[in-house]
């Protein structure tokens, strides 16, 4: 099956009340490990750095150390989890969720806080690429869907965890709420010991694996793990759906992060819309985005997940340029829906394509991989808006960025639609 088409399967997307409870089971560990982890990001981590002596510059390598973590060791772990299995680095991460905030207590200095957010960092290093190739190995049918509604618990954090964060700093020092945050971590340990991991067994029998054994599991030799490791970091590299989905995601992050660091002064100093409409934009936005997910994993099976990427980037588009001409506080919160939407529509689809690129054995690499590339964009995005930003307008850098969409959505059209011609003439 070409990389670029949907499985023939996939017509028949899951309905919301058949997916498996296992499923369900996920989503609750991952939307208590998220929301956890999001209390101890914003805005508790830039107060309890500055309250241990960070300047302004320490203060961004500190915020963006663990999202620097994500991207140098997704694909590693990724790998490492198609050796072993998803259960073991789960676990892991779920530790370290519940382990690390713990430890906050005991920082006194910037630089004793950047190392702990770096190694605390690791712990959604694991928890993306496993997570996903997890949701990914429960069946082709109806993939999109599936992660479209999974992704519902990987966003519903960035809703649900600032508000609550702020109203225990009322009352709360900052170390005292990462403590609160490793409290309910361990909250997350319920539900995943409910959830079954048949893909592992299925993983162990095809190698002809047992666990714990001198040939198999995590009594194998360092120099046959990294074997494996290798290889499958091998195999995901040669996936081209893989680094095209990774690259539309990184151009998405780049945008959307963009927007989240630059859009308040746009807002305040050109458009004079007020600090409030400020901060709707991004909750209307993040609400739309979390709500159109399904209708994204929906379209993403029916129509294909090129077609559903390529109308995502194109409704993004749209927003920037309502971002740009903009000429009331309505207007803005309407560019923000349009924009959650757009999103809404990308997302699942990019995932499911990885998913299916990705051979069996190696589902883990493909998506530490994906979340490496999404992630630069993460990185790169507030770094190279700010840098043009410094020669030119805001007009100017949203347009420009819309019109990098529309590109990227053409490119994605033109190569499925040669791909699919291939296809028939062979």
């Amino acid at each position: 099956m070409s990389d670029w088409s949907m499985h023939e399967d996939n017509s028949h997307a899951p309905a919301l009340r058949e997916l498996p409870a296992t499923f369900w089971r996920a989503f609750a560990t991952d939307f208590i490990a998220r929301s956890a982890y999001q209390m101890g990001k914003t805005p508790v981590l830039p107060l309890f750095a500055a309250a241990v002596g960070a300047g302004e510059v320490l203060i961004g390598l500190i915020v963006a150390v663990s999202t620097t973590t994500g991207m140098l060791t997704k694909p590693l772990f990724g790998a490492l989890s198609d050796r072993w299995g998803r259960r073991v680095w789960w676990f892991v991460a779920l530790c370290l969720l519940a382990g690390m905030p713990l430890l906050y207590h005991f920082v006194s200095t910037p630089e004793q806080l950047m190392g702990l957010r770096f190694v605390h960092g690791t712990a959604t290093a694991i928890l993306g690429p496993v997570t996903l190739a997890y949701i990914v190995e429960l069946g082709r049918s109806g993939r999109a869907t599936r992660l479209a509604w999974f992704g519902m618990a990987r966003e519903g954090g960035y809703l649900v965890a600032p508000a609550l964060a702020g109203w225990m700093l009322t009352f709360m020092a900052p170390a005292d709420v990462f403590t609160v945050v490793g409290l309910v971590s361990c909250a997350a340990f319920a539900p995943f010991a409910f959830i079954r991991f048949d893909g592992d067994a299925d993983r162990r029998a095809a190698d002809g694996r047992v666990v714990g054994g001198k040939n198999g599991g995590l009594g194998v030799s360092p120099l046959a793990v990294a074997r494996d490791v290798i290889r499958g970091l091998r195999h995901a590299s040669t996936r081209g759906a893989t680094w095209i989905a990774g690259g539309l995601e990184t151009a998405i992050y780049f945008v959307t992060y963009g927007l989240k660091a630059f859009l308040p002064l746009f807002a305040i100093h050109e458009g004079g819309f007020g600090v409030l409409v400020a901060g709707l934009f991004f909750t209307i936005q993040e609400a739309a985005h979390l709500l159109a997910r399904p209708l994204g994993g929906w379209v993403g099976d029916r129509i294909g997940y090129p077609m559903a990427i390529s109308a995502g980037m194109m409704t993004l588009a749209t927003a920037l340029w309502l971002i740009s001409g903009a000429e009331t506080g309505v207007m803005l919160l309407a560019a923000a829906i349009v924009s959650g939407v757009g999103q809404g529509l990308v997302f699942p689809s990019t995932v499911a394509l990885v998913g299916d690129a990705a051979g069996d054995a190696h589902i883990g690499a493909g998506m530490g991989l994906y979340g490496m590339l999404r992630n630069l964009g993460k990185i790169s995005g507030p770094v190279v808006t700010g840098m043009a930003l410094s020669v030119t307008s805001f007009d100017v850098v949203f347009s420009s960025l819309a019109a990098g969409l529309v590109l990227s959505a053409l490119f994605l059209l033109v190569a499925t639609g040669r791909r699919q011609a291939q296809r028939r003439t062979a």
